[in-house]
Formats: structure tokens, C-alpha cells, sequence
């Protein structure tokens, strides 16, 4: 069981008040609405769900648990090298530009709350761009918070992102949301499994296919009408 400090802490962290912006993306959600895949609350649900348990799980999930394991066990050069593959990984230019802003207000934060020793800022401050991921799990682990506790909070906290995105765009009723947010709860303890076994196999089972996404993505860049900047 997670102790009562570090539980506060990951609350925190996975605040929609943490100030790094995260309420200004949709992850390719509003060109989904733009193109008529997602209309409703079913279909936002289904898009959430989808991309939690093929996209979410697959790659970005595990790569983040690699990133906590090498915090924790100051391996620089291993922190360094899953940041490099992460943001390589990220297909279009809305969606680099996505991990690396958050991930470099998310440092600056963590300097100014002096979270982890010099050696973690120092790092943090070098790297260039940091990826969200990367800074996310260098908090927890500042924090002493635990790699799954963190690994949840890290997912249900992006599709807590999604479901406002939904609220705003589909449009969707407040209530609407909470079911979504409600259903996703074992949807996360999944991708908090699927994450832990891809990260623990000898070489990590990691997959970055999700042409859809990235098609989106692309054609986000250029839509006419949008509130998102992704």
C-alpha cells in the first residue's frame, strides 16, 4: 500500500492543476471529431479506450516505466537513451512539440520545488528537448512514489486530458465525462499489467504502430477550425 505522504504526493502530480499544459492538447481526439469518428459519448469512450489499451500500453507505458527504473538506479545514460528513442518515436510535429513543452515545464517545476537531489535537476536541465514521460517519472521518483502507482496515475491522468477534450469538443455533458472516467478505471489497471510485462521482457516489447493516430495527427496540423494545439 502506498504510504500516506507519497499518495498525496502522486495526487499532486497527477493534478489537472499541475501547471504544464496539458488542457491545450487532444492527442489527435479533435481531428477524430473533425473526421465524424468520434460524435458521441460512445464513440469518445471507444476512442479513449482504444488508445489507452493499443497505444498507450504498447509504448509509451512501458518506456515510462524504463525511465523510472533507470531514475531510481542513476543510470543517466539509460534515462538519456529512452528519452532520445521516445521522442524519435513521436510522429508528427504537433506531437513532438506536445512532449517536449510539457515535458520541459514539468522540469522547470521540478527544479522550483526542489523535488530530487542536484544530480536529478541537473539532468533534467541538460537534456534537450525533455519528454514528458521522462520528466513524469523522474518526479515519482524523486518523490519515492511507487513505478505502478505512478504508471496509473501517469495514464488515468491522460485520459482524464481526454475526457475534457471530449467535454469541449464532441460536445459532451459533464455527467457524460464521469461515466467515461468511470469506465476507464480497470482500462488503466491493464495498461498498468500489459506496461509492467513489456518493460520487464529481455528486450523490452515495445510497438509504436498506430497509423491512425499519426494520420490524424498530421492532418490536425493543417485543420481549418480547432480548440488543441495537438
Amino acid at each position: 500500500m502506498t504510504a500516506l505522504p507519497q499518495l498525496i504526493s502522486l495526487l499532486h502530480l497527477a493534478s489537472p492543476a499541475l501547471p504544464i499544459g496539458g488542457f491545450s492538447y487532444s492527442q489527435g481526439l479533435e481531428a477524430a471529431i473533425d473526421c465524424g469518428l468520434v460524435n458521441d459519448a460512445a464513440t469518445a469512450e471507444r476512442w479513449i479506450c482504444d488508445n489507452l489499451a493499443h497505444v498507450q500500453a504498447q509504448c509509451e507505458a512501458p518506456v515510462w516505466l524504463l525511465l523510472h527504473r533507470a531514475w531510481r538506479e542513476q543510470d543517466h545514460a539509460s534515462v538519456r537513451r529512452w528519452n532520445d528513442w521516445f521522442h524519435a518515436t513521436r510522429e508528427t510535429s504537433e506531437l513532438r512539440l506536445e512532449t517536449e513543452q510539457m515535458g520541459w515545464s514539468l522540469a522547470k517545476l521540478i527544479a522550483q520545488m526542489g523535488w530530487g537531489d542536484d544530480t536529478l535537476q541537473g539532468l533534467l536541465r541538460d537534456m534537450s528537448p525533455v519528454c514528458l514521460p521522462t520528466a513524469f517519472s523522474a518526479a515519482c521518483a524523486a518523490l519515492q512514489i511507487d513505478a505502478r502507482d505512478g504508471l496509473a496515475a501517469y495514464a488515468f491522468n491522460w485520459a482524464e486530458n481526454q475526457v475534457a477534450a471530449a467535454i469541449k469538443a464532441v460536445p459532451l455533458g459533464q455527467v457524460a465525462g464521469q461515466r467515461i472516467l468511470r469506465g476507464l478505471h480497470g482500462v488503466v489497471l491493464e495498461v498498468v499489467d500489459e506496461a509492467v510485462r513489456r518493460a520487464n521482457a529481455d528486450p523490452p516489447q515495445l510497438s509504436t504502430f498506430s497509423p491512425m493516430l499519426g494520420l490524424l495527427s498530421a492532418r490536425h496540423e493543417t485543420q481549418y477550425s480547432r480548440l488543441f494545439r495537438s
